[in-house]
Formats: structure tokens, C-alpha cells, sequence
């Protein structure tokens, strides 16, 4: 294993923010190169493609989502790109080198993958001493990786004695020895109760903010929402959207709900919303507007909230009493149900 980032003994810490990005700049990698890229992934077992035409670009230093339904790929693409499974076709480079030369990258990754292997008898400390020797890697980080993942205080406790969520953790400051440039965590919230989640999120928000991109898959959208600022989700082994968790929430399902103290006013609310060009869906005794289409007009507007109250007047102005006129937001789950029933694009 690639042994040449690491620290000299009296350089041993965990890095601080952007140290990797300038190592991976050093390399010769670029500054705008992504962290992860493919073109055309594939991944077929006999007659089943698992993974299919896959494209992907995850930015270097964030934290991102590798979002989809059981079966959809994320773990075999986790494979393919630590080298443990083989493309069928296509391709694609991990921290600047190529698929085909995992050789040239997998001493900066750090991964854990499925459930993470110990010896139950050894501590925790002895464990990741056994993980370093064997990965040819200096052991003068532990003390400061146990202390990282909160458990200083249980380091010499046999692993056996551990919950699932501290054996999480000490998965994690194993695959943090090498001082990854990018780690991978298939499914680090698996199994976990809601206090290990909320650890779990905080300690993978808290390890991109000192340098390494990190890359997750999970089934926990709330979580993946909140740890998570870049996604991609795949559906059969095919993508169905990438970009950031801002640009996915703000693409559609925020919406203007205005509800009449009269339902039989709704007539003449849609009326008047429709004189002024916007287009509404009936939902009962209330009406809902896209908010798109008020964002879309804010370069003639002085802002949303502006044009909210303008609506409210024209109302008022035409004996309407709304008794409802507020926002909804999409959440992360929303947009996830729409794309995945629209299928890939």
C-alpha cells in the first residue's frame, strides 16, 4: 500500500481543512478534476446488467449521497471503483488515475464496506494496530483516530464488548489510517438507532470538513438530506440525477398554497391566478401554485415574498379572505419518489 502522504512522526495529526485537495494538486490531478468519473460503467453478471451506462462526476471535498432502491447498483459500483470488481464495460478515473490501474490510486482511499471484519478478543487499539501492520501503514495515527471517532475512552475494551454503532466507528478510523484522499462508506448507518445515526452524520460531516471527499450510500434519505451536499441516484444501475442537494431541492415540488375562507370562492381565486399567468392545481378546498413559477419572474419583482403579498392584496381587493397562504418545501424524499417513478434519463 501507497505509503508516501504519510506524515513524519513528529507530523503525526489528523490533517486539517484542504491539505488533501493541495496534495491531490501537487499530483498533478487539477484543482477542477473530480474526485470520481465514469463514462459508460458496466457491470453484467451473465445475461443481468447490475450496473448500466453509468456516468458520474463527484467534485473533489464533499460529501456525497449514492442514493437508490435495493438492487439499483450502489454497492457494485462502490466495488467496481475500489477495484474489487471489474468493469464489463466503460470506465473512469478515481482521484485522477484510471479504473484499470486501482494500483495507482487505492493508497489515498479509505473504505469500509459492508460489515466491517475484527478480532473479537483484541481491542480496539489492537485491532487497528493489526490493520496497519498489515497494510504497511505507521500506527503513531491510532491514538489520534480513536480520539477522532469518540472512543478514546473505550480503546483498550475488547472489540466484542462494542455496539454496533462504536464498531462503525472503529471501521471508519481503520479505513482513516492510510489519510485518505476519499473515502467510501457503503451504508455506515445500517442497522444503527436513532443516537448512532446522528453520531454517524456528525462524524461523516465533520471528516469532510477537514479535507477528504467522502461518498456514502444509503437507504436514510432525512440523513443522506442532512450529511449529504452532492447526490446521484441510479435506478437499475442507471442514473437519474446528479448535482447538488440544493439544485435537486429547488428543481420542482416547492409550491404557493392559498386556501379561501369560503370554499365556494374558489372559483374566483383561480380567476384571479390565472389573470395573472399562473398556472394552479386544485387540491380540495385549497389551490396550489408551482413556486417555480414566482422565482421565474423575480427579475421584475422585488422578491418572492413581495410577490406573495401582491397576490394576497389582489385578493383582498376582490373580497377574497384567504385564511391560507403559506409555502410547502419539497423534502429530499419527494423529489427521490418523483425520479425514481419517472425512471432514468
Amino acid at each position: 500500500m501507497n505509503t508516501e502522504n504519510l506524515a513524519t512522526p513528529s507530523q503525526q495529526q489528523i490533517p486539517g481543512p484542504g491539505q488533501h485537495r493541495a496534495q491531490a494538486g501537487a499530483a498533478g490531478d487539477g484543482d477542477d478534476a473530480p474526485a470520481v468519473h465514469t463514462r459508460g460503467l458496466t457491470k453484467r453478471y451473465g445475461p443481468r446488467t447490475v450496473v448500466d451506462s453509468l456516468d458520474i462526476d463527484i467534485p473533489a471535498g464533499v460529501v456525497a449521497g449514492l442514493v437508490g432502491p435495493n438492487g439499483a447498483g450502489k454497492t457494485t459500483t462502490l466495488r467496481m471503483l475500489l477495484g474489487l470488481v471489474r468493469p464489463s464495460a466503460g470506465g473512469g478515473r478515481v482521484l485522477g488515475a484510471p479504473l484499470t490501474s486501482p494500483a495507482r490510486y487505492l493508497g489515498r482511499v479509505g473504505a469500509l464496506i459492508e460489515s466491517p471484519a475484527f478480532y473479537p478478543s483484541l481491542s480496539g487499539t489492537r485491532n487497528l494496530m493489526v490493520q496497519a501492520t498489515l497494510g504497511g501503514l505507521d500506527p503513531a495515527r491510532i491514538p489520534a483516530l480513536l480520539d477522532r471517532v469518540d472512543l478514546a475512552g473505550r480503546a483498550e475494551d475488547p472489540y466484542r464488548t462494542y455496539s454496533l454503532g462504536m464498531k462503525q466507528r472503529l471501521a471508519i478510523a481503520a479505513a482513516l489510517l492510510g489519510d485518505p484522499a476519499l473515502l467510501i462508506l457503503d451504508e455506515p448507518t445500517n442497522g444503527l438507532d436513532p443516537a448512532g445515526i446522528r453520531e454517524m452524520r456528525g462524524l461523516v460531516r465533520s471528516l469532510a470538513d477537514d479535507g477528504p471527499t467522502v461518498v456514502i450510500s444509503s437507504h436514510l434519505l432525512s440523513e443522506v438530506q442532512q450529511a449529504c451536499d452532492w447526490l446521484v441516484m441510479i435506478k437499475d444501475g442507471r442514473r437519474v440525477f446528479q448535482g447538488s442537494t440544493a439544485q435537486l431541492l429547488a428543481s420542482g415540488g416547492d409550491e404557493l398554497v392559498l386556501g379561501c375562507q369560503h370554499p365556494a370562492d374558489l372559483p374566483r381565486l383561480s380567476d384571479l391566478l390565472t389573470r395573472r399567468g399562473l398556472h394552479w392545481a386544485r387540491d380540495g378546498s385549497r389551490l396550489r401554485v408551482p413556486l417555480r413559477q414566482l422565482q421565474a419572474d423575480l427579475e421584475r419583482a422585488a422578491g418572492l415574498s413581495d410577490q406573495i403579498a401582491e397576490i394576497n392584496r389582489a385578493a383582498m381587493a376582490e373580497d377574497l379572505i384567504l385564511v391560507e397562504l403559506t409555502t410547502t418545501h419539497a423534502s429530499l424524499e419527494d423529489r427521490y419518489e418523483t425520479l425514481m417513478a419517472e425512471g432514468a434519463r
